[in-house]
């Protein structure tokens, strides 16, 4: 801007504004030099020329032109087929720039699984069948959006933003990976104490990912150093694994989970041990009414650990006795299906414990906790 007077005093201000630090003022403040001018430079600026005879006021607007400059960059992305793909386009520029979507070069048309909407690109459901390179076009609502996608929306997009003055592009790469699939077998197993059984994890993936196993019991990673050997990681190749768990004890029943992990996704899958073993102990022993030579049993039955309890042995032990003695029962023998007995053929007036060991088709199991001490009766004498 210059501004001429005979003996003026020249004086510059920015309407609605203020101007540029950057800016300045040469020849008697006549020239207003604004270098390196950007977007927010832009306004009306008035020169004021006053003098003792009066003053004179001009103004003029300044109009800031520039390319397209992007807002924000766009990543490249990997994505399971049937996912969808998001990618929000944007830049500066004035005037405002118009965007071009191009597909391997050639204009992009919407199709069904394709929005278009506000200069961003929405990829929905993504398939491995639209591979190809992207180019943002002019598109009347200025985005673009592909619903349904599939492999063929795999490959380099390129976003452009052009008016008048340039255009900028920003390209970047999609990779549409098929979704891993997983099969664990066999998905129950059912085995007695002692016995081994492999578990096999196959992971079905796109050959493109490299793929790696996590085996778990009830949702732990498994330890393998610190299990006694019971278990063993075998037969581990690219896309499958085996688990083997030696002499199976009662405590390694429970729920056993493959976890497959790509840098796609993750997926994990369980099957069920089932441990069949002898029976658990049986519940508190309670001495319900002594004599001189019998006592009536009565406890609560325990776990059978998957295989039906066949019997109970009752037990005694005494001062006089070495350690734990099986005694005569009545009824003989006491079922799997009971929860009381007599013990019979007691000494009088001796100070019993008792405790009762369940059985099955499996083995014998631990004892119960003993009962409490009670004394037999004194000896009925009959005449």
């Amino acid at each position: 801007f210059v501004c001429f007077s005979p003996v003026p005093t020249i004086s510059w201000r920015k309407v609605n504004g203020n101007i540029p630090s950057k800016a300045r003022l040469r020849k008697s403040q006549a020239v207003l030099e604004i270098p390196n001018v950007q977007l927010d430079d832009s306004g009306t600026y008035e020169c004021k020329a006053e003098n003792s005879r009066g003053k004179n006021i001009f103004r003029g607007q300044l109009q800031v032109y520039t390319y397209p400059q992007w807002i924000r960059m766009i990543n490249d992305t990997q994505l399971d087929s049937g996912e969808q793909l998001h990618w929000d386009c944007k830049a500066t520029g004035k005037p405002r720039p118009s965007y071009r979507w191009l597909w391997n070069g050639a204009p992009l048309l919407s199709r069904n699984r394709t929005e278009m909407v506000n200069g961003e690109l929405l990829i929905k459901s993504l398939h491995q069948s639209d591979a190809g390179m992207y180019q943002i076009s002019v598109v009347e609502d200025n985005s673009l959006r592909i619903v349904n996608s599939t492999k063929s929306d795999e490959g380099s997009y390129v976003c452009r933003g052009e008016n008048q003055f340039g255009s900028a592009e920003m390209t970047t790469t999609v990779r549409v990976k098929e979704p891993t699939r997983m099969q664990l077998a066999p998905a129950r197993m059912e085995v007695t104490v002692g016995e081994s059984v492999v578990l096999n994890c196959k992971a079905f993936h796109d050959p493109s990912l490299d793929v790696s196993f996590l085996w778990l019991q009830n949702r732990e990673p498994i330890n393998f150093h610190k299990e006694g050997g019971h278990f063993e990681n075998i037969g581990a190749q690219a896309s499958s694994a085996d688990l083997m768990i030696r002499n199976i004890l009662l405590k390694h029943a429970g729920w056993y989970g493959c976890r497959v992990q790509t840098s796609a996704d993750s997926l994990m899958s369980e099957a069920e041990l089932l441990v069949r073993g002898p029976p658990g102990p049986p519940g508190i022993v309670i001495v319900e009414e002594i004599t001189d030579t019998t006592a009536t049993l009565s406890w609560s039955r325990g776990v059978d650990n998957h295989s039906p309890i066949s019997t109970y042995n009752l037990q005694a032990r005494s001062p006089f006795s070495l350690g734990w003695q099986t005694v005569k029962t009545e009824p003989d023998p006491v079922t799997g299906d009971m929860e009381s007995a007599m013990a019979v053929d007691l000494n009088p007036w001796v100070e019993y414990e008792f405790r009762v060991v369940a059985s099955n088709g499996i083995g014998t199991g631990d004892p119960s906790a003993p009962s409490r001490v009670v004394r037999t009766n004194e000896a009925v004498i009959t005449s």
